[in-house]
């Protein structure tokens, strides 16, 4: 693991880790699969964490092998269905949605002059950033839609750290999913979950919740 004097960026993914935006991806997700006569599966919720719409929808219609049976225009239309419940459901965020802690370390990051930019696969995040208040913070944001292979290949990692002027071994990335550890680690950054460490098994450093995310605690984590 690189030493912690190395670090000159932070690459945040934001659905769990600057906001919990997850509930409303269930919500209109689960929608779409009671619309579809698919039930829903406890399990969803965690295989869809950090991963596109499109891989989303393929995991749903995989479930009970219906993904057969259906046009790509017929999943384009669904998925853009979904999107749109999701986008009524963002309304209901105020900087009040924003992670406990989350804005106190972008602060102290500001502050300690580190590079900041966003790694997330969604492509409703300036409109979550917005609404959050927090675009100001983030030098770079990566348009998910440019992207050739979502997490858990590197790519959104590496090409995010060079928006920031930088190699992703000179980078930290925050997740809360498997899938996006797996993509810091594989950019060669150093990869820091929030969440379980039974679930977060290939992070590098973990903490169980977004409040623990100090400079004080990573540097302490280095050794």
């Amino acid at each position: 693991m690189q030493k912690f004097q190395s670090i000159k960026g932070f690459l945040f993914d934001l659905d769990g880790v600057i906001t919990d935006t997850s509930i409303y991806h269930e919500m209109a997700w689960h929608q779409l699969a009671d619309q579809l006569n698919i039930p829903w599966q406890a399990a969803f919720a965690e295989q869809l964490k950090g991963i596109s719409r499109e891989a989303s929808l393929a995991v749903i219609l995989d479930s009970t092998g219906k993904h057969v049976d259906y046009s790509e225009a017929d999943k384009v239309a669904m998925a853009t269905a979904k999107n749109d419940n999701y986008l009524k459901l963002l309304q209901q965020l105020t900087p009040d949605s924003i992670a406990p802690g989350i804005e106190a370390f972008l602060v102290e990051l500001k502050q300690a002059g580190y590079a900041i930019g966003l790694a997330s696969a969604s492509k409703n995040a300036p409109i979550v950033l917005e609404r959050l208040g927090l675009s100001d913070y983030f030098e770079a944001r990566l348009d998910p839609a440019t992207l050739k292979n979502g997490k858990p290949a590197p790519e959104i990692f590496e090409r995010c750290a060079a928006l920031l002027g930088l190699q992703p071994t000179e980078c930290i990335g925050v997740e809360d999913a498997q899938s996006g550890i797996e993509a810091i680690n594989a950019a060669g950054a150093i990869s820091v979950g929030i969440g379980s460490k039974k679930v977060l098994t290939k992070a590098q450093i973990c903490f169980e919740q977004t409040q623990d995310l100090t400079l004080a605690n990573i540097r302490n984590a280095f050794h």
